[in-house]
């Protein structure tokens, strides 16, 4: 047996997250794709890790006190617990979002939720 196992865009949620639980693992993707400049998440953190992979176009990323320019083949680390957003400063943006958890779980920092 090889254990392989396949999640379909046409069959979750949200097409662009990979819930890591659905596949038995420890992963959860996000799929970010944004075509406009400014765009991005708002202030927010995650009980665990998350690593950012860019793939096209510009972000600027706060981590904590930290603010990183990043572009392609560029791999951002957010700590757990710390806040962190990111910018969109070129387009069009595609990275994958990779937290390690087994399921997505976000506080915005301004609501709280």
């Amino acid at each position: 047996m090889s254990g392989a196992r396949v999640s379909r865009a046409a069959e979750r949620d949200r097409p662009n997250r990979v819930i890591g639980r659905d596949l038995g693992t420890e992963v959860t993707l996000l799929l970010v794709s944004i075509d406009e400049i400014g765009g991005g998440p708002g202030l927010h953190w995650h009980p665990y890790d998350e690593v950012f992979s860019i793939q096209e176009g510009r972000a600027r990323y706060t981590v904590g006190d930290a603010v990183i320019e990043a572009g392609p083949g560029d791999v951002v680390f957010g700590p757990a617990e710390v806040p962190h957003r990111f910018e969109v400063i070129e387009t069009p943006f595609r990275a994958t979002d990779i937290h390690l958890s087994a399921e997505w779980i976000q506080t915005e920092v301004e609501t709280g939720d």
